[in-house]
């Protein structure tokens, strides 16, 4: 029995996720790239998790690398329309990697990052009311920011959380934004460090992602990938 099809992708989020990853990527055409294509699993939360991830070696997918993943459908749910749902009787299979260079032809150019003027008190425009959400046909892009900067803080101290979190603030079409990492080598690079700020000296890219509603009422935007030659970061 074989899959319904198969989609290839590069990966550039595999991200963070409560119960697993949220996996995401451009797809690989003959003739060059398409759009984005998101994973997802028949689970409600969506997640991909480790057995679902897998190549058959074992290892699981790296950022920039080109692979094939078995398809059930296309699975769209309110702004998230590049979801997918996997297959996951089949494992994936890694099939080429994309070089540095190479990456700058996979920029996209958002005049913004969906709708703006929604923060929360440790970000800046990093949320988007929900009901503000049905139009919106990406809920990825990758972009290449100017002046990125990495916090490490603990923002929920002042209410007697003293989890400390990383967040990414940033310069991007003129407007400013502080949105937090779900980038698990990012996260487990700087949270190793002191609290502070940590500025990105080298050329960055950022995947930015628009998660799903929360309770509040709103949809977050995370960074999910940062993307340096440095290996601090990747």
């Amino acid at each position: 029995m074989q899959p319904n099809y198969s989609k290839k992708i590069i990966c550039l989020a595999s991200s963070r996720k409560p119960g697993g990853r949220c996996v995401a990527g451009k797809e690989v055409l003959v003739n060059g790239y398409g759009g984005w294509i998101r994973p997802i699993s028949t689970r409600d939360g969506a997640e991909i998790n480790l057995g679902e991830r897998q190549y058959q070696n074992g290892r699981e997918p790296e950022i920039l690398e080109i692979i094939s993943i078995p398809m059930i459908g296309p699975h769209p749910r309110v702004h998230q329309r590049e979801n997918e749902m996997i297959d996951s009787r089949y494992y994936w299979s890694k099939e080429g990697v994309l070089s540095w260079e190479e990456l700058v032809d996979l920029v996209d150019q958002p005049t913004t990052l969906w709708s703006n003027g929604f923060s929360t008190y440790a970000g800046n425009n990093d949320r988007v009311p929900q009901e503000e959400t049905t139009t919106i046909q990406n809920s990825l892009w990758l972009i290449k920011p100017s002046r990125v900067t990495i916090c490490v803080a603990a923002p929920g101290a002042d209410f007697g959380n003293f989890k400390r979190a990383v967040r990414a603030e940033f310069l991007y079409q003129g407007i400013q934004y502080n949105l937090k990492v779900t980038d698990l080598i990012a996260e487990r690079a700087f949270l190793a460090n002191e609290n502070g700020e940590y500025p990105l000296e080298m050329e960055s890219y950022l995947c930015v992602s628009l998660a799903e509603a929360h309770t509040d009422g709103y949809c977050y935007k995370l960074v999910a990938t940062i993307m340096t030659q440095q290996a601090i970061v990747r």
